[in-house]
C-alpha cells in the first residue's frame, strides 16, 4: 500500500466555504472515493489556503483513473474547481502536486531488529511493574 501526499492552494476568501463543502461531502463521492481504492484520505488546511491532503492507495494510477469514471467525481471536480489557485484550468484531482514519501517510521521499525532496550527516558522505555 502506498501512501500519497499532495498540496494544493485553497483561495483565502473561499475557505469558510471549503470547510464547510467537506464537513458533509456527498455520500456518493465518498463511496465512489472508497470503491477507487483511496484509504485513510484526510485533508488538513492551513489558514493561508495552504492543502495538504494524505491517503493510502494500492496504485494511485488506478485509483485516479477510477475516479475519473465516476459521474460524481466529474460533478464535484467542477464544483471544487473555484476555490483553488494555481490550477490553470485543470481540476483539482489533476492540478494537485504528489510530494516525494521520504520516511515511514513503521517501516523502519520494522526494517530492524530492536532487541537493544530503549534509550532511558523514552517513550519506549518500559518499565517494570511492581509485584
Amino acid at each position: 500500500m502506498r501512501t500519497v501526499c499532495f498540496l494544493l492552494q485553497v483561495r483565502p476568501d473561499r475557505l469558510a466555504e471549503y470547510r464547510e463543502r467537506h464537513a458533509a461531502v456527498w455520500p456518493e463521492m465518498l463511496r465512489a472515493l472508497r470503491d477507487a481504492g483511496w484509504y485513510d484520505y484526510s485533508l488538513h488546511l492551513r489558514e493561508d489556503g495552504l492543502l495538504v491532503g494524505h491517503f493510502r492507495t494500492k496504485d494511485l494510477a488506478e485509483s485516479l483513473a477510477a475516479m475519473e469514471r465516476t459521474e460524481v467525481n466529474a460533478r464535484w471536480q467542477e464544483s471544487m474547481a473555484p476555490f483553488f489557485d494555481g490550477l490553470d484550468g485543470r481540476r483539482p484531482d489533476e492540478g494537485f502536486l504528489v510530494l516525494e514519501h521520504i520516511f515511514d517510521l513503521d517501516a523502519q521499525l520494522d526494517a530492524v531488529q530492536l532487541d537493544e532496550p530503549a534509550p532511558a527516558g523514552s517513550a519506549l522505555e518500559t518499565t517494570p511493574t511492581p509485584a
